[in-house]
């Protein structure tokens, strides 16, 4: 027997004095209302109504029991609302995890003007190139750059993708010559992204089909800003992202090399150990993010 939803039929039969009128509002038959309100008063010992064909009023026990119940629904239900507000109302602590190079490149810009709207929020941002235990760490949300999510109890929506291609500096290409065909990357210096799948192997997917690589870099690092610095002091080539790479592009510091070749393009995951867009806090972080990735 469900305890609330017969502490609610009870209370519809007492506010509207009839078991048929209960029973219309509740969308069920009189007859199953009665039974329910029989095997309350059996589990009860104790009878709640005193029926007879014309009328129908409270016992002692039926008023006490009427009394305490709806007291115990008006509870619930003041709890439920403030929980539905609290869920609509873009408020209290919010943990985001996300790569060093992504924090710093993509969603630091985007901080001042989502705290500028939101100025009762609390945000904790942590950046780390590792992926972390997000129900270790107690974190609301967590951005991941991967060709795909794996298989997990976490949830995951794709909110963005990011292009990889590769980079040099233009006095390392004046110095070592600009590569014409993907055949001639092994014979350059490579710089490799230690946490990248593709450190020793490059997938490169062009005009003329697809292309695979071995490579064994001699400088590798674990940070996609340290790799694009290296690019730029002119000590090699490497891939980068596109988020990483625009800015110094624009500058003329890097050049695209092999311009019509590029790696598989990974994703942009929102993970969340919950479901994600039932929390406000969450929802308006990914609202501005999505407007940061759009090109």
């Amino acid at each position: 027997m469900d305890k609330l939803s017969v502490m609610q039929a009870f209370q519809r039969i007492v506010e509207r004095g009839s078991f048929a009128r209960a029973a219309e509002d509740l969308g069920v038959s009189p007859a199953l209302l009665s039974r329910e309100i029989k095997l309350l008063e059996d589990s009860l010992g104790s009878p709640l109504l005193t029926r007879t064909t014309r009328s129908m009023s409270l016992t002692d026990a039926g008023r006490l029991y009427y009394e305490e119940a709806s007291g115990i629904l008006n509870a619930v239900t003041q709890v439920e609302t403030r929980i539905r507000d609290g869920a609509r109302a873009v408020q209290g602590h919010l943990k985001v995890n996300a790569s060093s190079s992504f924090g710093q490149t993509v969603i630091a810009p985007i901080l001042p003007g989502f705290l500028d709207t939101y100025p009762d929020l609390r945000l904790t941002l942590s950046m780390d190139d590792r992926v972390v235990d997000m129900v270790e760490g107690g974190f609301d949300l967590s951005i991941r750059i991967r060709p795909a999510m794996p298989d997990s109890a976490l949830l995951a929506r794709k909110i963005g993708t990011i292009r990889q291609r590769i980079f040099a500096a233009p006095a390392y290409l004046d110095r070592a010559g600009l590569p014409q065909a993907p055949e001639d990357i092994p014979h350059h210096r490579v710089i490799g992204f230690l946490l990248a799948e593709h450190l020793t192997s490059w997938t490169l997917t062009g005009p003329s089909g697809t292309r695979t690589l071995s490579l064994d870099p001699p400088v590798r690092v674990g940070n996609s800003l340290v790799l694009r610095d290296l690019l730029i002091a002119g000590h090699g080539i490497g891939t980068l992202p596109d988020f990483v790479a625009n800015p110094a592009e624009a500058r003329g510091e890097l050049v695209r090399v092999l311009p019509e070749w590029e790696l598989p393009a990974p994703e942009v995951f929102a993970v969340s150990a919950s479901r994600l867009g039932m929390d406000a806090k969450v929802t308006a972080f990914l609202d501005h993010l999505r407007t940061a990735l759009r090109p």
